[in-house]
């Protein structure tokens, strides 16, 4: 099975995607108890003028749809940046039992930063979490992203 450094690394590969469509160069995959991966996604907003097509939405469709189950139980959720409040909704509505982030985001973060909706005393879905991994390799994707805009 790969360590969260290495499964990082792929998301970073799949931000790249993103950003090569114009998108915000955000990637999340999703791995089931046995470490395979069983949905990518990157943002895909403005490729599809969708608001809610934020990479956790995309890998967690694309993992629903290969189990053919809406619900992810035992699932892992490695994703280049922090959740936001919709993404974080959806994280606990599909039952994923953990997320990995690389970059905090202090202006929409919604797994500790700003809010931390996957661990308020009032959820009633617990999801542990893990933060930092690779953070500096997924900062500077956006860094790089944001300064050529």
């Amino acid at each position: 099975m790969q360590n969260n450094e290495e499964l990082m690394r792929e998301a970073i590969s799949v931000a790249a995607v993103a950003s090569h469509a114009g998108d915000v160069p955000v990637g999340a995959i999703v791995i089931n108890s046995d470490g395979i991966v069983i949905g990518k996604g990157h943002n895909e907003r403005e490729a599809n003028n969708d608001p809610t097509a934020h990479a956790e939405i995309v890998a967690i469709r694309n993992a629903a749809t290969r189990l053919q189950k809406p619900r992810l139980d035992g699932c892992t959720l490695i994703v280049t940046l922090e959740p936001c409040a919709m993404c974080a909704g959806a994280i606990a509505q599909s039952r994923i039992s953990k997320v990995v982030f690389g970059a905090w985001d202090e202006k929409a973060g919604a797994v500790g930063s700003v809010w931390d909706v996957l661990r308020d005393p009032r959820s009633i879905f617990k999801v542990e979490v893990q933060s930092g991994v690779l953070e500096e390799e997924c900062a500077a994707l956006l860094t790089e992203f944001f300064k050529e805009k």
